[in-house]
């Protein structure tokens, strides 16, 4: 693989920033968009911009297929059936489907629902509003010190109680990668229904969610080269028929009187309104991309970087790397003593450098590790070990300018 022909289908890695070439570490943020996704976007608004699934005429017909043509993509990406997967505008919206679509109308006083230590917020706080409203309590499975899930914790856990587990697949603090297949056998063995937040996986590695025999996974379209505002929901086919809908309009009904409604089949059924179109084209372009550069290159691409970056980080005096799981993905959060993390940020930023600073959005991580902030830099496969190198070197300086 030609990883500097891959990196030239990406426009904005060429620009500069503060007069100096960019060097952009943020992809766990959001990824950076090749030009087959550039270009799906700008065909749709220039040649047929139309709505879905409302018209007969050309524009429609085509704007129609090319649409349902990325469900179609994204199920062969994913080894899923089509009409198991929802298109939502994220994780954090499949996530709150479900709370309210399934959570809300089974859980009850004295169930529980378990999450573990390194969950994003958006895996957290619709489950907290789900348990105030049903009277259910949420439980927590912790992590050891170098950011591994204790799974002898979690599975002790698991207790006739727990009616749902949410775990992430990658942390996006930390980089752990979980075991997401053997952590939701052994939730179905006790009855646990399983929702996986596949958000910062799905950008780095090949996915069988079949395999992973979870219940619910939700990804985002952003972190894996797609337009914003995209995203999927996996369910499994009976929960799906189960659930009521999330929200209400047209396109997910068959029929509308004043006496009562008749629901269209999933997934149409939770995909209300007029949808993202032009980002959902955007994604089917995207999951063609990725599909073409093999996902099993991305990660061993990625694998190398993130190992020249991190043993290269490690000969620095006073930098502290949070997150030293055995296997994890090109995501590495650090501080480096007596700076602040926005204020380091903000000095690489200066250098061209762009990473993220802040919680993370993983308040409950950061007061684990007894910290505010850390500075992340996530790597992705259009990211060179040249720049690594220009990385440390901005690193140094800018440990000099703060006096550490």
């Amino acid at each position: 693989m030609d990883w500097n022909r891959v990196r030239a289908d990406f426009p904005l890695l060429r620009r500069e920033v503060h007069g100096k070439p960019l060097l952009y570490f943020d992809s766990a943020n959001t990824g950076q968009k090749p030009e087959p996704v550039i270009a799906a976007v700008d065909a749709y608004y220039r040649q047929y911009n139309a709505n879905v699934s409302r018209a007969v005429h050309a524009l429609g017909e085509q704007a129609t297929s090319a649409y349902e043509a990325a469900r179609d993509r994204l199920a062969r990406h994913l080894n899923v059936h089509r009409d198991e997967l929802i298109f939502t505008s994220g994780t954090t919206m499949a996530i709150n489907l479900v709370a309210y679509s399934w959570a809300l109308p089974r859980l009850k006083p004295g169930d529980a629902i378990l999450l573990t230590r390194m969950e994003h917020h958006a895996n957290i706080v619709p489950w907290q509003l789900v348990a105030q409203r049903t009277g259910a309590t949420i439980k927590v499975a912790e992590i050891t010190p170098e950011g591994v899930l204790d799974l002898d914790a979690l599975y002790s856990a698991m207790t006739p109680e727990v009616k749902l587990l949410g775990v992430t697949h990658v942390s996006n603090v930390l980089g752990t990668i979980n075991p997401v297949r053997e952590i939701c056998r052994q939730a179905r063995k006790r009855g646990i229904v399983s929702m996986v937040d596949g958000s910062q996986a799905a950008p780095h590695r090949a996915l069988d969610i079949t395999a992973i025999g979870c219940d619910f996974y939700a990804l985002t379209g952003h972190k894996m080269c797609g337009p914003t505002g995209t995203g999927t929901l996996w369910a499994r086919r009976e929960h799906l028929q189960a659930m009521p809908p999330f929200f209400g309009g047209g396109e997910m009904i068959r029929e509308v009187r004043f006496e009562g409604t008749i629901f269209n089949d999933p997934p149409h059924k939770f995909e209300a309104g007029t949808p993202n179109i032009a980002g959902f084209i955007g994604l089917g372009a995207a999951v063609d991309y990725l599909d073409a550069l093999g996902m099993a290159n991305v990660e061993a691409h990625e694998a190398e970087l993130l190992a020249h970056a991190t043993e290269e980080m490690r000969k620095l005096d006073g930098l502290r790397i949070i997150g030293t799981a055995p296997d994890k993905a090109a995501v590495i959060s650090f501080l480096v003593a007596g700076a602040h993390a926005h204020d380091l940020a903000t000095l690489l930023d200066l250098e061209g450098v762009a990473v993220r600073s802040g919680h993370h959005c993983a308040h409950p991580l950061m007061q684990f590790y007894g910290v505010p902030a850390t500075c992340r830099a996530s790597l992705a496969f259009y990211n060179t070990h040249a720049e690594i190198e220009r990385f440390i070197v901005a690193l140094r300086k800018v440990r000099g300018m703060l006096g550490t």
